[in-house]
């Protein structure tokens, strides 16, 4: 067992930092967390501007039962400023700490403490819960049935297989639709969620409409312009947001714009793509054809897609329309080809425009691997944490009997100690601003990926997996379909129609623990704005505390037997009450002994 909770502990939530958003000039209070066990004697804070390191002693500022804390102050002379902590004393004599943890020695600059004077992400994001549906899969109005079938799909009947490889996957359509989501708000909001991310909603010649033909207007298969007013209106009145899907990196090659390129060189529209001959040549998405490349070098791209007033970006943030939001697609290849790369520009136009059209609006990014490059503060609110919260979750939670070296989206996944997945998830989320890992889409599944249930195989672990998405820093996201248990052994296969007209296939223990796991987040501050301090890792237990504003949750998951976790309980308290779905703990003599049956997800206040 690695017993981390007697290390000296920073973090860049409200406990430790004393102003989140500062601005430019603004000096900030930074604290850092020495418990009483531990030998530190002297701390330094070690602040990076201009180009130089500046080192400063700090003195004590107060002390408790538990710990001594120290008081530094960083001035934010550069936009963004890194800072870390030299501790001296004991046995080590010289250690840092930084993002990723104490190391007896010297340290790049890649995982400090960060602080960003760029505008904060919209306040609403702390409190966040997203839901993502897939539309042609979610729900069917009585309306569809009159809607004319386009010339690309096949049409299926709601109880009709998913085919999961195969010519026929993206042209199944089962005839979901904008109306159908309505219908079933109240389910969605009886979770605890709060908002609702629809992928792609424009006409294409795919189920999935990453294949854009148009960013002009909703696909009439979904209901067209007014049912998205009316998703949008009914979505409000009852307290959700809605995020819309864009796809910035291409579009489709039935697209208005590539239809107008290939007939015409001389046309604008052909320097929206990037030819190397015309019109038989050009740079797609993976090489597939069907998705040619936008070229974001051009103006006039720029200006219909993401730039002003009049673009794409700002017309559907406003009324009628009115989203909330934007997740992008293949975010972190926008803009990047060969020697161009113009992706933090496109990240901060969007932003701007975002700002000025719907000051309170999200804007998330797709990414899948290191996104650190690519959060400075000033461009992508987050990214979809695959890399720092989904795939070590995968990689701990899956049984040994499934564990094969699989292919897919995200490399293989093999099974993982404990302290293999804490070391991953740290090293991360060190590499990003406090800010970013705070607004980073958790999840544990998505329309990409294999549904959790096929992933696990094991109603409890996807129990632990859903309490860990809601007790983890950053914004839960559920998939549609994965809080009643549906199975999926890939992304396609995973986008089976929701089955309103069976609840009688629903998990009821799954959907009663995603709702109590949501709503106990939605009550408790902590899990919302709170610090992360890792207590305890071992091979098969993961034990941390969220704290904000004087409050401490203690977080504690097992996958399997565990062995025993002992904490003291002179540091954590005798008696901690429990959370949803966990009974109150007393400690037995002057040890606290957590649960090490397992699979399970316990949580306690404490005292």
């Amino acid at each position: 067992m690695v017993a981390l909770w007697g290390l000296p502990h920073h973090d860049g939530s409200a406990t430790y930092v004393s102003e989140l958003y500062p601005a430019f000039g603004e000096r900030v209070d930074v604290f850092l967390r020495i418990p009483w066990s531990s030998d530190v004697t002297d701390v330094l804070l070690r602040t990076y501007v201009d180009g130089e390191q500046f080192l400063e002693l700090v003195e004590l500022d107060r002390e408790d039962a538990r710990d001594r804390w120290y008081r530094g102050a960083v001035t934010m002379l550069n936009p963004v400023v890194n800072y870390r902590w030299l501790l001296k004393g004991g046995p080590a004599q010289y250690q840092w700490l930084n993002g990723a943890g104490v190391h007896q020695h010297d340290v790049t600059d890649a995982a400090d403490f960060r602080l960003s004077t760029f505008a904060p992400p919209p306040a609403w994001a702390r409190d966040a819960v997203l839901y993502q549906i897939f539309p042609d899969r979610f729900a069917r109005s009585a309306a569809a049935d009159a809607r004319e079938t386009p010339a690309w799909a096949i049409p299926q009947s709601w109880d009709e297989p998913v085919v999961g490889r195969g010519a026929e996957t993206q042209y199944q359509l089962y005839g979901g639709d904008l109306d159908g989501i309505i219908a079933h708000l109240d389910h969605i909001a009886s979770l605890g969620v709060n908002t609702i991310y629809l992928t792609p909603i424009f006409p294409a010649q795919s189920n999935h409409r990453y294949d854009a033909s148009t960013f002009d207007s909703v696909d009439p298969v979904l209901g067209g312009d007014d049912a998205l007013v009316r998703l949008t209106s009914a979505a409000h009145e009852k307290g959700l947001r809605v995020l819309g899907d864009f796809t910035t990196n291409h579009c489709g090659d039935g697209h208005d714009w590539f239809r107008t390129a290939l007939a015409d060189a001389t046309a604008p529209e052909a320097g929206f793509f990037l030819f190397r001959t015309h019109p038989s040549e050009y740079v797609s998405w993976f090489d597939f054809p069907s998705l040619p490349k936008f070229d974001h070098r051009n103006p006039e791209l720029r200006r219909r897609l993401y730039e002003g007033p009049d673009s794409i970006v700002a017309r559907w943030l406003t009324p009628p329309a009115a989203l909330d939001g934007w997740r992008i697609d293949v975010a972190n290849m926008t803009g990047r080809h060969g020697t161009t790369d113009v992706n933090h520009q496109v990240a901060t136009s969007i932003r701007r425009t975002m700002a000025e059209a719907q000051p309170a609006s999200l804007l998330i990014a797709e990414h899948s691997h290191d996104p650190s490059s690519d959060l400075q503060g000033d461009g992508w609110h987050g990214v979809m944490n695959y890399a720092a919260f989904t795939r070590p979750l995968w990689q701990w939670l899956k049984p040994n009997s499934t564990a094969l070296f699989e292919s897919g989206p995200f490399t293989i996944i093999p099974r993982l100690t404990g302290t293999d997945i804490v070391a991953t998830m740290r090293e991360f989320a060190a590499a990003s601003p406090w800010r970013s890992t705070a607004t980073a889409l958790n999840l544990i599944g998505s329309h990409d990926t294999a549904r959790i249930l096929t992933t696990l195989a094991d109603e409890e672990l996807v129990k632990v997996a859903f309490g860990l998405l809601v007790a983890i820093p950053g914004i839960p996201m559920v998939y549609a379909g994965d809080e009643i248990g549906q199975e999926g052994e890939n992304g396609e296969d995973g986008r089976r129609p929701f089955p309103w007209h069976r609840e009688n296939d629903w998990n009821s223990g799954i959907l009663e623990w995603v709702r109590s796991v949501l709503f106990e987040r939605s009550s408790v501050p902590a899990l919302r704005t709170g610090g992360l301090r890792w207590v305890s890792v071992t091979d098969d237990a993961l034990t941390f505390l969220r704290e904000a504003d004087g409050e401490s949750i203690l977080v504690h998951a097992t996958r399997g037997e565990s062995g025993a976790v002992q904490l003291p309980a002179d540091y954590f308290g005798r008696h901690l009450a429990g959370l949803a779905g966990s009974e109150d703990l007393t400690a037995e003599g002057d040890q606290l002994t957590l649960p090490s049956s397992g699979p399970g997800f316990d949580w306690w206040r404490l005292g």
